[in-house]
């Protein structure tokens, strides 16, 4: 994924799944370094963890 869509997704009031290794997260914030992210799995777990973007896929 690009930091642009990334951001599109982030500012966007319509729910985007997006999916690391295959399962859906949340994307809380793109980091300062452009090419991170900081995002969460969806569900009770909240555990939070920082992913190269270009991992990240939108599921179409």
């Amino acid at each position: 994924m690009e930091p642009n869509r990334v951001k599109q997704i982030l500012s966007s009031s319509n729910e985007v799944e997006v999916t690391y290794n295959g399962v859906s997260v949340w994307i809380d914030k793109l980091n300062e370094d452009g090419k991170t992210a900081t995002v969460h799995l969806r569900g009770p777990l909240e555990e939070r963890s920082i992913v190269e973007i270009h991992e990240l896929k939108e599921k179409q």
